[in-house]
């Protein structure tokens, strides 16, 4: 499996890296999801989605908060996968993003797993 690095940015509060794993992209935001970072995400699951793969996983593992906007981001990404074929498949939620999910009802409409394998494995 190509495990080699596709992308990476920073911006103040988030990172967010991008790589290939087998069919699927592995993008993993790191930090804080919000109004001022958002944009940092939305690019590289867009670039994912048209250009690397429509089957898209998000390590959630590194995500230390996700507001509304981080949470629209998502859904957009989903819409937008879905179309092309795919899918956004998130991955290994800390309590404190999967509760917002879970506030939302937006976790019904995610393929969500416990572990990033266990997403590229799907």
């Amino acid at each position: 499996m190509d495990r080699g690095m596709a992308g990476s940015a920073s911006r103040g509060r988030l990172n967010v890296e991008v790589r290939r794993h087998g069919a699927s992209a592995v993008v993993t935001p790191m930090g804080e999801l919000d109004h001022h970072t958002a944009e940092l995400l939305r690019e590289p699951l867009d670039r994912c989605v048209g250009e690397i793969s429509p089957r898209v996983v998000v390590d959630c593992s590194k995500l230390e908060f996700c507001d509304s906007t981080g949470l629209n981001v998502l859904l957009g990404a989903r819409l937008a996968a879905e179309a092309a074929g795919g899918g956004i498949h998130l991955a290994a939620m800390r309590p404190v993003v999967a509760r917002v999910f879970e506030i939302t009802g937006a976790e019904a409409v995610f393929h969500v797993h416990d572990t990033v394998d266990a997403a590229v494995a799907e």
